[in-house]
Order: structure tokens, then C-alpha cells, then sequence
């Protein structure tokens, strides 16, 4: 047997097309026990309704479409769940694009496949891309990106002022040289923080020393390679600090601190970002930057859905961080070089 149709349910129900479809969508023009055996009907033939065509008489999909390169680690866990959960709650679903191929993202954008769209912006989605949405009202929210148009808008962290606290916490632990983990480049989250930390560093007047800005990628193996490696080069320039551009680079780094001899807090301090869920279950517990992720996800969909439906125009919203100070910081006392 084919594919079931609609016509194939209204045979079924003995009714007539027109009345199977007020009932699949639920058009307030049936009497309820109408609706209730088409829809019976509908269940037992497995009638999938055809999407495309809904889309062509409604110009609506009812899907938001989040688009990123990764969906790894715990960051993007805790992101795509809110967002997920939201959306179900609004009676939106949500479809996740995982590419680094940009024509395939911006043919996915524009092609009207989804109601919105939330991006995740090491897509390097550039001015030209902006212009082409801003242009077909393509109804946009970037998580990590300041933008304010019509239709487009940002939910991010304040990454800037969340890394000039942090440093200037663990200078007032009394550490004046301190490492600051780098993730990618390219993603405004990690160049917002280094600049933060880049602050806080020349307001105390400390020289900006370029060996002490290392590059983890935002990852655990990263940044274990990346402090031993800087450690092995470097023996004479070893850190009273290291700020870590996300908990997971935090963790790498005090895995390879461990690994050479060095204890954390007691010679090294370590301070993360985003307080992900086993930051306090680490050890010793992983002193952070608490980050609103799920909050950031719940407000991406919130505000999208509002940009749909016309109740708002795009704004940019900051979500601030939270020092939450654990066991891995500590006062500065003295230098206890491993044996």
C-alpha cells in the first residue's frame, strides 16, 4: 500500500475532504463527535499530514530552526534542552541544523522551511548574509553576536564585564601573573572575555605578556595540551593563575597541573565559565563564572516567537555572570614549585 492521503481518510470517515482537513486543524466548524472520528480514523490509517502543502496555505511551519556547527559538551546540553522545552510549551517544534557548510545554512534560512531561526554564530554568518535576511524580514536571534534590527535580535552573555570581574578577583587573591585559556577565536563569547580579562590586567597596571594567552579551543584535551605544552616551554613563567574561557578548559587545565606536580588551589589558582553541572562536583569543586544557559535558551525562543508573531522588534538582551567562588581559587601565599 502507497502513502495514506487525505483522500484516502475521507473515504474512510465518509466525509468529505474539506472535513478532514478543518479536523487536522482543528477549525472550530465541526461538531466534536465530526472531529473525534476523523481524527480516529485518521490515527488508524498512520495519516501523516503533508507539511509542505500546510506550509503553502498558511505560509506558517510552526518549527524554529536552531543553527550551529556542534552540539558537544555541556554547554549546548543544557542549551538545546530550554530552547527545546520552550518551544513545546509555545507549540512550536524545534529543528537543530549541525553544519559548517554556509551555503546549506543560508539556503536553510532563507528557503522558509522554518518560522525563525536561533544562531549559534561561529557560523560566521557575515554582513552581506545580515543584509540578504534584514531584507526578506527573516525573523533571527544570534546567541553570540550584538545585533538589533527589525527583525533580528541578540540573547547573549556580558562576557566583558564577566572576564574583568573574574581577573580582578584573582588579583584581589593577591595573583599578579595570570594565564587567561582562550577558546576559538572567531566566537564572540571567548574574544569578549579575553578582552575582559585584557581590562582588568592594564586598570591594575600589569604588563600584558603574550605567552600568557593560551589557546584551548574551549576544550578539555585542548587545554590540557595547552597548559603542559606552555608549562614545558615556559618553567620560569609559570602562572599564580589561570582564568579559563569555559569549565571544561577549566578542567582540562587543572588535569594537566596535576599531571606535573602542581596542586590547585594551593600553588595555582584555576577559574572557569559557564558553572556547568559538575563544576561543583569536581575536585576540588571548580570555582566559576555562572552563566544563565538555560535562561539564554528560554529567552532565544521567547523572543523569537514574539518577532513572528509581530508583538516586538528585535532587541539585544545581556545576561549577567555570577562569581561563584569554590575550592579552586585561593588566596595567594606562596610559590610551591613540584619536585
Amino acid at each position: 500500500m502507497g502513502k495514506v492521503t487525505i483522500k484516502d481518510v475521507a473515504k474512510a470517515a465518509g466525509v468529505s475532504i474539506s472535513t478532514v482537513s478543518n479536523a487536522l486543524n482543528d477549525v472550530d466548524v465541526l461538531t466534536p463527535e465530526t472531529k473525534s472520528h476523523v481524527l480516529k480514523v485518521a490515527e488508524q490509517l498512520n495519516y501523516v499530514p503533508n507539511l509542505n502543502g500546510k506550509l503553502l496555505k498558511s505560509g506558517k511551519t510552526k518549527m524554529l530552526g536552531f543553527f550551529t556547527t556542534s552540539v558537544a559538551g555541556p554547554y549546548f546540553y543544557t542549551l538545546v534542552e530550554s530552547m527545546s522545552h520552550e518551544c513545546d510549551r509555545l507549540g512550536y517544534g524545534l529543528n537543530v541544523f549541525i553544519t559548517k557548510d554556509k551555503q546549506v545554512i543560508m539556503s536553510n534560512i532563507m528557503g522558509g522551511r522554518v518560522d525563525g531561526v536561533i544562531i549559534f554564530e561561529e557560523l560566521r554568518i557575515d554582513d552581506k548574509d545580515i543584509a540578504a535576511m534584514e531584507k526578506d524580514k527573516i525573523n533571527a536571534v544570534f546567541l553570540d553576536r550584538e545585533i538589533q534590527k527589525e527583525t533580528m535580535g541578540s540573547i547573549i552573555f556580558d562576557s566583558y564585564e564577566a572576564g574583568y570581574e573574574a581577573t580582578k578577583y584573582l588579583i584581589s587573591l593577591g595573583h599578579k601573573k595570570i594565564a587567561y585559556i582562550s577558546g576559538v577565536d572567531t566566537m564572540f563569547d571567548s574574544v569578549q572575555r579575553k578582552e575582559g580579562y585584557l581590562a582588568a590586567l592594564r586598570e591594575c597596571q600589569f604588563p600584558i605578556d603574550g605567552d600568557y594567552i593560551l589557546q584551548g579551543y574551549f576544550e578539555e584535551e585542548g587545554s590540557y595540551n595547552a597548559v603542559k605544552s606552555f608549562l614545558h616551554l615556559h618553567p620560569d613563567k609559570v602562572p599564580d593563575a589561570f582564568l579559563a574561557g569555559n569549565d571544561v578548559s577549566a578542567i582540562g587545565c587543572i588535569r594537566a597541573l596535576k599531571s606535573l606536580g602542581y596542586e590547585v588551589p594551593q600553588d595555582i589558582s584555576v577559574v572557569g565559565f559557564d558553572d556547568i553541572d559538575i563544576a561543583q562536583y569536581f575536585t576540588p569543586p571548580l570555582s566559576t563564572v555562572r552563566n544563565q544557559i538555560a535562561r539564554q535558551g528560554i529567552l532565544a525562543v521567547d523572543h523569537l516567537v514574539r518577532m513572528i508573531q509581530k508583538k516586538e522588534q528585535g532587541k539585544t538582551q545581556k545576561l549577567p555572570g555570577e562569581l561563584v567562588v569554590r575550592g579552586t581559587s585561593h588566596v595567594k601565599i606562596s610559590r610551591n614549585k613540584p619536585v
